[in-house]
């Protein structure tokens, strides 16, 4: 008796993507999320066309190696103020988190800010979410290849703009207006305008819920952030279920619950979950269905909060909302808050009391210490001299630490606002002091006009043995 041949089976690795097409919705939420649009693109278009001190308040000029944030102009020896910086958004993502969820994610991140407006032009030209599904649907035609054409044209303005602002921060803007209008662009503001650009379309017009899914490792490890008091996106099950549709007049059968199964929750969800199946690391807090579902309550005369922002206890416990604000202030926030408060002071104490002066010695390797004409020793330095300020400074230069030890150049120099020199200066003291190789000598920069600006730097005096 012959057996049949096993059959082969085809295991996917890999589910191919659904087209999400979330449905606009107003309420709370969305308008706060539009007002952090507003915001965040008000600032980051807007930024690098403000003035400051005849500059450019806010340039990071590679080139030069200076970074100007409005009063301030960092070096990359101050690179330590802008690693701190890094800290410090780190903590406060960190903090927000433990405290409401992914509220970065849902309303300010860059992702979903720019998914947001792709989508607003989307729905502008395309229609509504049922108008869209059509149109995808239809057979090619005239009709269809003008509205696609207006939405990849108007994304790709949207982008090129986006593109062109980002390298304004790192080339001054207005310059770079100017070499656009004349074709003189160099090759890497070309390469860096385009490639920012494309990553703006490709993420906010095709990619969109999928780099939130996939790219994104915030959405991986968030949950190493959260605990049972975090706030998250919650769907009220104990109110909720089981859920069924409306029913218009009384009929036997179970006693149903608020949901109306209308499934306006998931229509809306720009990452296409249910949220009623529990909090998923797709979702990204952004409280959409909180809105879409109010506004079906507030139809069906229910009352609202089937879908809120709670956390796991206050749903397990059904804590009040004064009880549920009280957790607040748990031991995890508030080692965070603490630490947070603690880097911000130093980083803040330290910028703001920073002299505005820096000077580095370097002792010329090719000569260790020579004999001159009269007799003394002489030793030959050169000092990098940066004025940090943006106004000029007149400096006294002088040194000590040997007995008759005397600087024998010029003793005085003058640099303009964030200007940086080499000075060469000679060193000499008479013969036979100091002991023979090296001696301990101290280089005193100080303002003639600031008595703050004072900059003292050790050096090594070689005597010949």
């Amino acid at each position: 008796m012959s057996s049949a041949a096993p059959k082969e089976q085809v295991i996917r690795m890999y589910a191919a993507r659904e087209e999400i097409y979330p449905r606009e919705i107003s309420g709370r939420y969305a308008s706060l999320r539009w007002f952090c649009v507003w915001a965040t693109q008000l600032v980051f278009y807007g930024l690098p066309w403000l003035q400051w001190n005849d500059r450019q308040a806010v340039l990071f000029d590679l080139a030069a190696r200076k970074f100007y944030i409005f009063g301030l102009v960092l070096w990359p020896q101050d690179f330590i103020y802008l690693a701190v910086l890094l800290v410090i958004c780190a903590y406060l993502l960190f903090l927000a988190t433990a405290v409401a969820g992914r509220v970065w994610c849902g309303f300010a991140c860059p992702q979903t800010v720019y998914t947001e407006i792709f989508m607003w032009i989307e729905r502008r030209i395309e229609g509504s979410r049922s108008a869209r599904m059509r149109l995808d649907k239809q057979p090619a035609s005239l009709s269809k290849l003008a509205k696609k054409t207006a939405k990849h044209a108007a994304w790709g303005g949207v982008a090129l703009w986006t593109g062109f602002t980002f390298v304004g921060y790192f080339t001054p803007i207005e310059l770079l207006s100017r070499e656009i209008a004349t074709a003189a662009l160099g090759g890497w503001e070309i390469f860096w305008i385009l490639f920012y650009a494309l990553a703006t379309y490709g993420n906010a017009g095709w990619l969109r819920e999928q780099v939130c899914k996939y790219m994104c490792p915030y959405a991986r490890f968030q949950s190493s952030m959260f605990d049972k008091d975090t706030l998250i996106i919650t769907y009220d099950r104990e109110r909720g279920e089981p859920r069924g549709a409306l029913r218009r007049t009384p009929v036997k059968g179970p006693e149903l619950g608020d949901c109306i199964d209308c499934t306006m929750c998931v229509q809306v969800c720009p990452t296409g979950i249910d949220i009623r199946n529990g909090l998923q690391y797709e979702c990204i807090g952004c409280a959409a269905c909180v809105d879409a579902c109010n506004s079906v309550m507030d139809k069906v005369g229910f009352e609202r909060g089937l879908i809120r922002y709670s956390t796991d206890n206050a749903m397990k416990n059904s804590m009040s909302m004064k009880q549920l604000r009280r957790r607040v202030l748990r031991p995890r926030v508030l080692i965070y808050s603490g630490i947070l408060l603690l880097i911000v002071g130093v980083f803040l104490g330290s910028l703001f009391t920073r002299t505005p002066l820096k000077v580095d010695v370097i002792r010329d390797r090719g000569s260790m210490g020579r004999e001159v004409d009269d007799g003394s020793i002489e030793n030959v330095y050169r000092l990098q001299i940066m004025n940090t300020d943006e106004k000029p400074h007149r400096y006294r230069i002088t040194v000590s630490g040997l007995d008759t030890v005397r600087l024998v150049s010029a003793g005085e120099v003058e640099l303009a606002g964030t200007e940086s020199r080499a000075v060469p200066v000679r060193v000499q003291t008479d013969q036979g002091k100091g002991q023979k190789g090296s001696n301990r000598i101290q280089f005193e920069v100080q303002a003639l006009d600031a008595e703050r600006l004072q900059v003292k730097e050790k050096a090594v005096f070689f005597v010949p043995r």
